[in-house]
């Protein structure tokens, strides 16, 4: 498989790959290989979360709401 950047985004791609002490090829194969997973973790979490809320296994908002906090501390 092919993937085609313009020049200025195989720039981009260049300069965060260093950044981040890898090589441009191996920055774009692990975002897509992230993006596969993710496209699995997804619905899969989705379906779980709908199959506890069919058993009637709620939080109440005060504590959904202090995960959340808590999560965007982290």
């Amino acid at each position: 498989m092919e993937v085609h950047f313009t020049p200025e985004q195989e720039a981009q791609l260049a300069q965060v790959a260093a950044k981040a002490g890898t090589d441009a090829e191996r920055l774009v194969k692990d975002a897509a290989l992230r993006l596969l997973e993710e496209a699995v973790r997804f619905p899969a979490a989705v379906r779980e979360g709908i199959a506890q809320a069919d058993r009637g296994e709620f939080i109440e908002e005060k504590e959904m709401d202090a995960r959340l906090e808590q999560m965007l501390r982290s």
